[in-house]
């Protein structure tokens, strides 16, 4: 049997029409189940805790619980069946699932409740966010894929800026419980459509016959034995924990300890989203130009020299410059991760070297908002976790800073 090399897999043009469809349907994806689904639940965090009396570190700890749960135990899971059966049907099911907790939120009154549609929500995140539309895009697309996946991906940053607006308006007239709940409604509306009626890509069967020939297992373990493969896991837990450690406090440090009303801090988070989306473009031009090592070091400095404008003092102008710069990262963050993937090691391999990194993101994703929420009810104050939020995001620099610049063989 002939079997394909790694780039006839990918020479799918960008300018065909199913090229067009792949991109529509991954920036629609990803504006409702991780603009809408995943920026915007702490958007109501403050609600919670005066509503329900809970603390910082409780409404946070349905992020990290769920994350912790659902990321080790269906990540490597999600992996597999977007490497066999193709990402659409993962991300159907993704999409109904986000939908479904966002309404069950809308409902609770419980702690026990909340986790429990929490957990929802983490494996909506798992099988209709960022991985089955990361392999879809780097399937269909070789030489503009930074560009695709730059496109694809400002569907969270539209998403993310929207949803505060969207919110703050539905809060006003029917209450924030009602509101989470039409939310749900939303996103299932939008993006299931889409997501049905989207197609493999055309050698999609070659590929999993490719998979079962060259012996993925092999490839994996080589993978799993080279320094790159642990440098990329580091640099991008790194920055995902000081990402989203700001990012699930920062309504509540907002409003909660520095007192702005819920007008100036929706503009302050729909600014950092608003930006992201000039971060997504940049970035994904930059991949498409320049090894994607350095793009992902600028990615992460960026990252560690905005967090000091958060406590800087000087007011809503000092946010608005710490809403720019980590707006620009927050862009290009995410979208990183399987570009750099993808450039290091195989294509065969994607779909399960992502569902490891990205399960190991996930549990940063979990513990470093939890763990900053925590030291703020404990000392009263979020200095000291967001100073150490800076340090690791250095320390994720310094990773990405070792790692090489051409692909790894095994």
């Amino acid at each position: 049997m002939i079997v394909p090399t790694d780039s006839q897999f990918s020479q799918k043009s960008s300018g065909t029409r199913g090229g067009f469809q792949v991109t529509a349907t991954a920036f629609t994806v990803l504006f409702a189940v991780v603009g809408f689904a995943l920026w915007g639940l702490p958007y109501y965090y403050d609600f919670m805790v005066q509503q329900f009396g809970w603390t910082r570190g409780q409404v946070t700890s349905g992020n990290a619980l769920s994350k912790l749960v659902i990321g080790p135990v269906f990540g490597f899971l999600a992996g597999w069946l977007v490497d066999k059966f193709g990402p659409r049907r993962l991300m159907m099911a993704g999409i109904l699932m986000a939908g479904i907790a966002l309404v069950g939120l809308g409902s609770i009154s419980t702690l026990g409740m909340f986790y429990f549609f929490y957990l929802i929500n983490a494996l909506g995140y798992v099988c209709g966010g960022p991985l089955p539309n990361q392999v879809l895009l780097t399937r269909w697309f070789d030489k503009s894929r930074g560009k695709a996946m730059g496109i694809a991906y400002l569907g969270i940053g539209l998403g993310g800026a929207a949803v505060p607006w969207v919110s703050h308006l539905l809060v006003q007239h029917f209450g924030w419980q009602a509101a989470l709940k039409i939310l749900g409604i939303i996103i299932v509306v939008i993006a299931f459509p889409m997501a049905f009626f989207v197609k493999e890509p055309p050698d999609a069967i070659a590929q999993r016959e490719v998979v079962r020939t060259r012996a993925p297992q092999k490839l994996l373990s080589g993978a799993f034995k080279t320094p790159a493969f642990y440098l990329v896991a580091l640099g991008s837990m790194c920055s995902i924990a000081a990402v989203s450690g700001i990012q699930q406090n920062l309504k509540l440090f907002l409003s909660l300890d520095r007192h702005y009303s819920q007008g100036e801090t929706t503009r302050v988070i729909s600014l950092i989203l608003a930006c992201s989306i000039i971060g997504r473009l940049l970035m994904g031009w930059l991949a498409d130009l320049m090894p994607k090592k350095y793009v992902m070091l600028i990615i992460y400095l960026l990252v560690a020299a905005a967090i000091p404008f958060l406590f800087a003092g000087g007011g809503l102008n000092t946010l608005y410059i710490f809403a720019f710069i980590f707006g620009i990262a927050l862009g290009g963050d995410y979208m990183i991760i399987p570009l750099m993937t993808a450039e290091m090691f195989s294509m065969e391999i994607l779909g399960r070297l992502l569902g490891v990194i990205l399960t190991a993101d996930g549990v940063a994703e979990a513990v470093s908002p939890w763990w900053v929420s925590h030291l703020r009810d404990t000392t009263g104050t979020y200095t000291t976790g967001f100073v150490v939020l800076i340090g690791i995001a250095l320390l994720g620099a310094t990773a990405v800073a070792m790692l090489p610049r051409r692909r790894v063989t095994v």
